[in-house]
């Protein structure tokens, strides 16, 4: 059974809110949540992920605005305090991860270092 939490590890702005829900909604299963994970790679060492999954055992799992929010054990230490935003600009479409965690971050704006 995933660990409920009511802490947010990871916040979101209403925009990145607006746009998983509407990802979910396209996925059409309501067991599904938005797991948000740092995988070892890219050029400066970490890379952010995001995927629609179910929570295993050992997640942490709450809620914002009814989408439910997972993030494993090892990702949650690397992310505490991260903000989720969804940017549309004529260079980049897509979510983008403000980490206070984060020593360093590439160019590419999905790998970092902490």
């Amino acid at each position: 059974m995933a660990i409920q939490t009511q802490e947010q590890i990871v916040t979101f702005t209403q925009k990145a809110i607006e746009k998983v829900k509407e990802f979910l909604k396209e996925e059409n299963d309501p067991t599904l949540g938005l797991r948000i994970y740092i995988a070892s790679g890219g050029c400066a060492g970490f890379t952010y992920g995001m995927t629609f999954d179910v929570p295993g055992e050992e997640d942490y799992v709450y809620e914002i605005e009814g989408v439910k929010v997972i993030i494993d054990k090892y990702s949650a230490k690397y992310l505490k305090g991260a903000n989720v935003d969804y940017v549309e600009t004529l260079m980049a479409t897509g979510f983008k991860i403000d980490n206070p965690n984060s020593t360093y971050s590439c160019s590419c704006g999905s790998s970092f270092s902490v």
